[in-house]
């Protein structure tokens, strides 16, 4: 779709300028693993950027030239913020000020996968407070198709103001892959659709001061939709992948193996991998905003629900294949065991364990009776039942003395020969310990 590169309002034509040359001021709201990265790109491209928050410690931190996100460093947050392009703040007043206001708050959903999109109207409630005649509005969370025109657009329709004319109005939805050294923000392509012409035009120039490739669609509701659409192809292949190893495990055959050989095929194939569950905050969640959107209409979303179905229940199967190993090859019960898991976050290299299926296996392994202690380089402690978890150090004593150990996670810095060479079996969810090549007797794959 190719829409015109100027906006056709006075407002817009106005607002393009500033963006243009750098006096725009820039407002994010939520300073997460979405709205920090965005906020440093922004500053780095040479706006002034005031980051909101609700969290005074965050505001404190990032005040203070430190990062909290994993694909932050401290210096370039110290950076920003020296060179007085970059200031977090708890006030929403300060939104009066903003040109634009990018909107990245979390979209969980409640006990029932219905989407809880309170976040977004506690910001808005910010925004419609505070925002300024002729500024940007950009939605990025990743919600249900219809979020922005339905629940937003009203609420500046209800002070008498007009999109395009009065405000602009546009949905982008974030594509922040944590911990992939390759693809960042500023060189992720970025999807934009306003709710006007001149919405989708302004929305998309404020990008392009920071992206490269900025593909403009027809409306909000098309932008929602291609993330929703993204993250599905995802848990449904992943789904289908964990399924292939349990047909694998009935057929006794290495999933692995049958998954590489399929990779040779140069077209028609693209390889996944199966794992002890889904986490972090995107593919286990915004399939169901999809799902739950079309229940609406009447239309019951098969292949999301499936997936979901089979991507939730693989920790009980990780615990189900845990007991049936250790009562087959050592005759023992898992009750009473020490068990040594390795790896919390929700995947490599990354200290986030939003959702992470880690937890679920501890769970169900403390549940089942064992001792279970955990090691994870990313993530030194976090909250659990009733206290503080905390990670061991992982020596050869270590090893040694625990009865099982369970790769859940397969960070880069495990050396993997080491531990195999210093446990009594090994469970591995990962396939991380593919290249050892000694003790592979003492290993069991998923």
């Amino acid at each position: 779709m190719t829409i015109a590169s100027r906006g056709k309002s006075p407002a817009a034509k106005a607002l393009i300028k500033r963006i243009d040359d750098r006096t725009a001021r820039v407002g994010v709201i939520g300073l997460g693993y979405v709205g920090l990265p965005l906020s440093m790109v922004m500053a780095e491209a040479g706006f002034k950027v005031t980051g909101f928050d609700i969290a005074e410690t965050k505001v404190k931190l990032l005040n203070s030239g430190r990062s909290d996100i994993d694909d932050i460093s401290d210096e370039m947050v110290s950076k920003a913020v020296k060179s007085g392009h970059f200031t977090a703040t708890t006030d929403p007043k300060l939104l009066h000020q903003m040109d634009t206001i990018s909107i990245c708050v979390p979209t969980p959903l409640s006990k029932t996968k219905d989407p809880d999109v309170s976040y977004i109207m506690s910001a808005m409630d910010w925004v419609i407070a505070n925002v300024k005649k002729g500024a940007l509005v950009v939605l990025e969370s990743t919600t249900y198709p219809g979020t922005t025109d339905e629940l937003i657009l009203p609420m500046f329709e209800q002070k008498k103001m007009k999109a395009g004319e009065d405000f602009f109005l546009a949905f982008s939805p974030e594509r922040v892959d944590p911990g992939n050294a390759r693809f960042k923000t500023e060189n992720t392509p970025r999807v934009v659709g306003g709710v006007t012409p001149d919405c989708t035009v302004v929305a998309q120039k404020f990008y392009e001061q920071s992206v490269a490739n900025v593909h403009p669609v027809s409306s909000t509701r098309a932008a929602e939709m291609v993330k929703l659409l993204e993250n599905t192809f995802r848990s449904v292949n992943i789904g289908l992948v964990n399924e292939v190893a349990l047909m694998c495990d009935r057929l006794k055959l290495d999933v692995w193996e049958i998954i590489d050989a399929a990779a040779t095929k140069p077209f028609g194939f693209m390889p996944f991998y199966p794992g002890p569950g889904l986490g972090g905050h995107c593919i286990p969640i915004d399939p169901h905003y999809l799902s739950w959107k079309l229940k609406s209409l009447n239309y019951y979303a098969r292949f999301i629900e499936l997936a979901g179905d089979i991507n939730s229940t693989m920790p009980e199967y990780v615990v189900s294949r845990i007991t049936r190993m250790m009562n087959d090859r050592y005759a023992r019960s898992i009750k009473g065991m020490k068990i040594l898991v390795l790896g919390i976050a929700y995947k490599k290299d990354i200290k986030d364990v939003r959702e992470s299926p880690s937890l679920d296996v501890i769970k169900l392994l403390e549940d089942a009776g064992a001792k279970v202690a955990y090691n994870d380089p990313h993530v030194p402690s976090f909250r659990w039942r009733d206290g503080i978890a905390k990670s061991v150090k992982l020596t050869a004593a270590t090893l040694k003395a625990s009865d099982l150990v369970v790769i859940l996670t397969n960070h880069t810095k495990y050396d993997c020969q080491f531990i195999v060479d210093n446990s009594k079996a090994i469970f591995d969810t990962r396939n991380a310990t593919k290249n050892v090549t000694k003790g592979r007797r003492k290993i069991e794959l998923l």
